[in-house]
Parts: C-alpha cells; structure tokens; sequence
C-alpha cells in the first residue's frame, strides 16, 4: 500500500512539473512582448476535436467560435474537408489544418502509387541512382485491382510472409498476415468481390473494399525481442514552394509480445501490429508508459549498440524518406494559401538498420495516454501555431521554431557544415530558449516599429458559399537551397552545437 501511494505521489509531482512547464513555454510570447503590442483582437479559432489540440487553442488565450465561417482558423475533421471545403470562399487570413487532396498522400494506395510514379519517372530520365533512393515501401499491391500480378509474385516467392492493409481504415483495423493464398479466399471469396467483367448491371455491382497486400517486413529491429515502429511529426506549410518542418521529438511503439515469424504466431496482432488501439486490449498492456518509448531515448540507445555514423546515416535516411513522399505528391496535391498539414509518419526499422516507410497519417492521434505523452504533443502543437505565426510576430525566416526544424524550402536546408549529425530528428529538443530567444527578438522589433503593432488578421465577414477559386496548381519545379541563397537563421541559437 505505501509503495502505490507512494508511486501514486510522484506521479501526481511529475504532472505538476509537466503542466508548469507547459504553461512556461507556450507563453513566452506573451511573457516578453507588451501587452499594447500584441493584436487588439483575440484570434477565434474553431476546433473539432476534445484532446490535446484543443487545450493548445485555449492555453495560448484564443477564443473559440462556434460560427460556422466566422473564425481565424480552423481544425477540422478530415469529412468536412471533403463536403464543405470547395463550396466555401475563405477570407486571406483563415487557415485550415487539411490540403483539399491530403488523401494523394495519406490514402495507403495513393501513396504506393505517387511513390512508384515518381520512381518510374527519375528512370525514364536516367536518373537511376536518385530513383533507388526511393526504395523505401515494401512490395505493394492494389487490391482488387492488381490481384493477378499479385498472385504472380507471391508464387515467385514460395514461403513469403504478406500483410493486408485496407485502404481507408485506421487503427490496425482489418490488417491481417497470411503466407498462403488460401488464408485470404475469405476475403477473395466474399460478395462484395467483383471485377469488371462481370455481367451484373453496373448499378447492381457491389466492388470488394479496396486493400493494398505488402511483402512483410519479416526482420524487424527488435528491442527487448519486440517489435516497434516510429511516429514521428512533419508539419507541411505549403507545397509551392514545398515546406517542410520536421519536430525532434516523436516515440516508439513497442508490442506487448515477443516477436515471432512462427505460422502459429502470424495471426497474433499483439506480435505484429504496433498500434496503440491494439496493444491496449492487451492483458500486460502498460499504462504508465502507454507502450512508447521518447524517440530521444531511443536514439541514445542505439548509440550504445550500434556506431554513431550508423546511426547518424539512419535517422538521415528517416529525413529523406520523408522529404522524397512529400516531393512525389507536390506536383498533384492541390496547394491553397490557407492549408497547412501536419502529418504523423509511421516508420519501420529493420535489423540492418534500413527504415521502411508504412504509412502517412493525415490526422494524427493527438490524444494522449500519459502525462509525457500529453507534454510532448501539446508542446509540438503549440509549435505549430508559432509557425502559423497568426500573431504576425515571427519574420518567416526562422529555421528552427520551438521543436520544430525546416528542413525543405525548395530545397534542402541542412545543419551547418561543423554539425556532427545530418538532421536533427532525434535529437535534444531545446524547444525551451529558442522560443524564448525568438520571443525576444519579436518584442525587441515591434518595440521598434512606428506603430507598435504587428498588423493583426482583421475579422472579415463570414464566407460565402460559392466555389472557391483561392487555390493555385502546385510547382513542378524544385531547387537546391545552398548557403548562398538560404536566408540566415533568426532564432539566434546555434543549431550545429546541439547534442543528442
């Protein structure tokens, strides 16, 4: 008994450090900045969801709307992207937390087929060595779509291990591994499987729920002897020209069973899925650690197994992986001056320390299962909005924002040449000064400034439900950024000396 109360009492002192420490960092703007400075109207936000999001838009003093368009910005659930969005006109300032087509990159099918598109065409134009890096997805199918070419290369490789993924869910649900063709004529087999060539009316066909089957990833790093994967947090601010930020901070998820490619363990999800709705159902399931690990921590602990080059090439592999899946979907993702996205990665790692890219979530669970789980998220969303920057208070210059490093503006933005790492993911989050830093440096300008004031969003009248015409088509063209023509960091903080 006194050990739980006693467990009982730190926990609730370790909240108590969390909480005042997310009050500190998300108001130092407001800290250093006068109060005659800052915007005479209070930002009116709308919200959709009750978790971590939304104690973000209250912490930092924004006011919520419940009018349908008559707000600042708005995160909004995927559906009313899709049924409300091209029927709306939206005044310069409001912003919205989806792009209109995020399912080209976000959608598993759409995804596998961006990727191979893309592929295809750096080979087509000779670029073999650059089409190789994107090597990153397992061996992937369209299911109905591509059964008989699918069934061609399971054949080819007698004794593989495949895993089924339906397109449109989440969640784990309706994923399964099978390794004989049998173990899917359920699925095959179910009335909702028709092709083309049937003779049914085409009003009367019912069409199979589209799947993607993917070679198994069948090595998997383990640690402990369980599988785990990495959620990990790129937030894109324009695809034209393609921005992109990526936060330092993510975590493993870890199974709650040792690994196994045994046939009777093929069918155990708590061996092989690593989502968090399914290893909860778990009888040993932890809830003090929710089953995830800091990715910081996890770092480090590969540090002590493996070389730091090794490690260092891994996590820079991870970057890139992630810049090459938003570059093979900028030329058809509709870009709009009001959209932004944050995007949840969820990559694999296998035992010679290749990462393997799984999905892309377009909505994130932002709800969190622990105390550290609630701090980190509501900490990158509050870095978020500091990039949104809807206060007008940052240049637009920063490459680094709270956690949050650019890492792609038409080209690549690297650490500085004396860095001893390729990236920063992973890394220390010393989120904390250089908000501080950038505080400051805000206060100092608008104490400069004539008028005293940034130049606020004005509050415009409600949108109008007609067709919006306010997006453009997305940039085909890319450079290089170099050192000669990146704008210098305004954050004040030398990034190249940060540790691990």
């Amino acid at each position: 008994v006194v050990s739980t109360q006693s467990s009982i009492l730190l926990l609730l002192c370790v909240d108590s450090i969390f909480v005042a420490r997310r009050r500190k960092m998300c108001e130092y703007f407001r800290k250093y900045i006068k109060k005659e400075h800052q915007p005479q109207n209070p930002i009116r936000f709308r919200c959709s969801f009750q978790n971590t999001i939304y104690d973000t838009l209250k912490r930092r003093g924004w006011k919520e709307v419940d009018s349908e368009l008559d707000w600042d910005i708005f995160w909004a659930d995927k559906e009313w992207i899709h049924d409300v969005m091209d029927y709306i006109h939206l005044q310069p300032h409001q912003r919205v937390n989806h792009f209109r087509n995020h399912y080209e990159l976000t959608r598993k099918d759409l995804l596998i087929k961006n990727l191979k598109r893309t592929k295809r065409a750096l080979e087509k134009e000779g670029r073999v060595e650059e089409a190789s890096k994107f090597n990153f997805f397992p061996t992937t199918f369209n299911l109905p779509a591509e059964y008989s070419l699918f069934v061609e290369e399971f054949k080819r490789n007698h004794g593989s291990v495949w895993i089924m993924k339906p397109v449109g869910r989440a969640q784990g649900k309706g994923i399964f591994l099978f390794s004989k063709l049998s173990q899917i004529s359920d699925w095959k087999n179910d009335g909702r499987w028709k092709t083309e060539n049937t003779t049914e009316p085409r009003e009367e066909r019912q069409q199979a729920e589209p799947y993607i089957v993917q070679r198994y990833v069948n090595n998997p790093l383990l640690i402990g002897g369980k599988k785990f994967d990495l959620r990990i947090y790129a937030l894109v601010t324009s695809y034209s020209p393609l921005t992109i930020y990526l936060y330092r901070t993510g975590f493993a998820r870890f199974t709650t069973t040792r690994f196994s490619m045994k046939a009777d363990d093929i069918v155990n999800t708590y061996v092989h899925l690593t989502n968090v709705a399914v290893q909860k159902t778990a009888d040993n399931y932890n809830e003090r650690t929710g089953g995830k690990w800091d990715l910081r921590n996890l770092k480090l602990y590969l540090l002590s197994k493996f070389s730091p080059p090794m490690v260092n090439e891994l996590f820079a592999d991870i970057q890139e992986l992630i810049i090459r899946s938003l570059m093979s979907v900028q030329k058809v993702m509709i870009n709009d001056k009001h959209c932004f996205e944050l995007y949840g990665y969820d990559v694999l790692m296998d035992s010679n320390l290749k990462p393997w890219l799984l999905e892309v979530n377009a909505s994130p669970s932002l709800t969190a299962n622990t105390p550290s789980d609630y701090e980190m998220k509501i900490a990158m969303l509050d870095d978020v909005l500091t990039i949104l920057d809807l206060e007008h208070y940052m240049t637009g210059t920063e490459e680094q924002v709270g956690g949050f490093d650019l890492i792609y503006r038409n080209g690549h933005i690297r650490p500085a040449g004396n860095s001893l790492y390729n990236t920063f993911l992973g890394c220390y989050n010393n989120r904390a000064p250089v908000l501080k830093k950038l505080a400051k440096q805000a206060a100092a300008r608008l104490a400069a400034q004539p008028s005293g004031l940034p130049e606020a969003p004005q509050p415009g009248n409600p949108g109008k439900p007609v067709k919006s015409d306010s997006f453009s088509s997305s940039s085909a063209g890319s450079r290089r950024a170099t050192a000669s023509n990146r704008e210098p960091s305004n954050s004040g903080d030398d990034r190249s000396s940060s540790a691990v």
